[in-house]
């Protein structure tokens, strides 16, 4: 059968898949805007216990919280009064990291990683930035809203260089929170809350500070994800509710972007894991003045609407104790693979991760051992990949020749049968367009041509393209990458689209080298293809284009150096 139909199919396939995608991208969310008056103060009570907090849905395996009761908190003897007088903070730091906690209520108020940039320069902070408490590692009760125990100035004992303790005995209770991190950089957490059961541990929200172009970049999503058993949750953010899951078969719970994650590992069950979506409310600064939940169904109020949106996770042991292991930090594939948790199950490398991840080690060892630089790592990744495919190119060359020149031929047969595909009433001739493709599928054989042998690269390339893409992604390393002159990060788009454009020259040069078989329309379809590949690329993170663009110039020199050799032989 002649292959023009498999040709437009897939050339139409792609067309609309490209045209959807710029066409119909994730709607972001919208800026913040400024109501009447200036921007809404942020209350003390506002910040710390948000007003009418939702009542959590529960699954049916998950035991439903109900109000404390006798057997849930059993109040201990009197104690000796134990607190601080004055607030203070306290630094845990190892090679990797450094963690800032605060005496109030013993939280986490910062951890920054020593060794990962911002878009400034400066160390990487991963604690979102917020106008007050609750920090990480703060204590809710059942309705999400901090306990008095975290308004109080602990005690600070056993204090290290790597571990610290707080207790607190007082008026609004008594607890104990002891942290260190273990050797492998894991930040380790050992609560004790006497007398009480019906408590929570709260991360988040979210996790480090994006920019305001990044909270409202539909590629950059922030995401919880949660590991029950051997399988793996992730929760978008559009449209989320509360959720709260079974706490027997969970391994971890965490929040994370493209490139960083935070997960806490409980090292007993607990009873139950909230997955909590709040609405942020951004000062003028980026700083969050205030979180307000989502209330059930996911339906916000109209005057929240423009806010951005984070998650909180919470673990509810439902015992007097809780301890944690948690994984701040980059999602570097071969730590987290080297955790016993599963954690590298997070980078979202997509359907060809079997690709991506060998291109993301290839791309590493060019960085360590023959340039670093990973604009000039990709590139000569590229010409690795156009050089094991070469069979296939050449292949596909000779294939596409013999077309070309078998196309006269195939013209004059259709140009036999073109009165003859119709009846006189105008309906189509079945019988005449069988013969048709019969004769052309006879000339193919007995020429020992392939008609869709031209479209083998395309189809080996296309997974290879995708699972670039999915590394550039998921690739922390590189993250503000530069390259050359104004390519300061490969992982975001080229803020001038002169690669995007170049590309697309690159593109229309190919496209006239090659040669071209098959009718007007299918040519047309070819031709047009250049354009759909602008349409694709010009949002699309400078590496990747810079991927695309080597391997079109390299494309470029094998058709000239083919080309060249053909006219010689004439």
């Amino acid at each position: 059968m002649d292959n023009r139909r498999l040709l437009i199919a897939v050339l139409v396939s792609m067309a609309i898949w490209l045209a959807w995608t710029v066409l119909f991208p994730e709607k972001p969310a919208a800026k913040r805007p400024v109501p009447p008056g200036g921007a809404p103060a942020a209350t003390a009570t506002e910040a710390t216990a948000p007003a009418q907090a939702p009542e959590i849905p529960e699954q049916a395996a998950a035991p439903a919280p109900g109000p404390a009761s006798p057997s849930t908190n059993v109040q201990p003897p009197p104690a000796i009064p134990i607190a601080a007088e004055i607030e203070e903070r306290v630094v845990l730091e190892d090679d990797q990291q450094r963690a800032t906690f605060t005496n109030r209520g013993g939280q986490l108020v910062s951890l920054v990683l020593k060794h990962r940039m911002d878009a400034d320069g400066k160390p990487l902070e991963l604690v979102r930035r917020r106008a007050s408490p609750p920090y990480p590692y703060a204590l809710v009760d059942r309705n999400l809203a901090p306990l008095p125990l975290e308004s109080s100035l602990f005690a600070v004992e056993g204090r290290a260089s790597d571990a610290v303790s707080f207790r607190y005995s007082g008026p609004n209770g008594t607890a104990t929170k002891r942290f260190h991190f273990d050797p492998k950089g894991l930040l380790v957490a050992e609560i004790e809350v006497p007398g009480r059961r019906d408590w929570g541990l709260e991360i988040g929200p979210g996790v480090r500070n994006p920019s305001l172009a990044q909270i409202e970049s539909p590629y950059l999503p922030r995401d919880a994800v949660f590991a029950f058993g051997g399988e793996i949750k992730r929760f978008e953010l559009k449209k989320a509710e509360p959720r709260t899951f079974s706490g027997a078969t969970l391994g971890w719970a965490g929040l994370e972007d493209n490139y960083y994650l935070a997960a806490i590992i409980p090292a007993q069950p607990v009873a139950r894991a909230l997955l909590a979506p709040v609405l942020v409310d951004l000062g003028p600064s980026g700083v969050a003045a205030r979180f307000v939940p989502v209330p059930r169904g996911g339906e916000v109020a109209p005057q929240y609407e423009a806010w951005s949106r984070e998650f909180l996770v919470v673990l509810q042991p439902d015992a007097e104790s809780l301890a944690t292991t948690a994984f701040w930090g980059a999602k570097e594939y071969d730590r987290l693979a080297g955790l016993p948790y599963g954690l590298e199950r997070t980078l979202s490398l997509g359907y060809f991760g079997f690709l991506a991840r060998p291109l993301l080690t290839g791309l590493h060892w060019i960085y360590d051992h023959v340039v670093h630089n990973y604009g000039w790592g990709i590139i000569l990744m590229t010409l690795l990949i156009k050089i094991v495919t070469l069979p296939l190119t050449h292949r596909s060359y000779v294939s596409m020749r013999k077309m070309q020149e078998l196309n006269p031929r195939m013209q004059a047969i259709r140009d036999r049968y073109k009165s003859k595909m119709r009846d006189k009433q105008g309906k189509p001739n079945l019988e005449s367009q069988r013969k048709m493709n019969e004769e052309i599928m006879g000339l193919y054989k007995a020429e020992g041509v392939n008609p869709a042998g031209g479209c083998l690269p395309l189809i080996v390339q296309l997974p290879i393209l995708w699972a670039f893409y999915s590394m550039l992604r998921a690739a922390v390393d590189l993250q503000n990458a530069p390259w050359i002159l104004w390519i300061h990060d490969l992982s975001s788009l080229d803020p001038y689209y002169v690669l995007p454009i170049v590309m697309t020259g690159t593109q229309f040069i190919q496209q006239r080298m090659t040669p071209m078989a098959g009718d007007p329309m299918q040519r047309r379809m070819f031709q047009l293809m250049p354009l759909f590949m602008f349409l694709f690329f010009f949002k699309q993170p400078s590496g990747l284009v810079l991927y695309w663009l080597t391997n079109n110039v390299l494309t470029i020199i094998q058709q000239g150096v083919y080309n060249h050799i053909k006219s010689r032989q004439a």
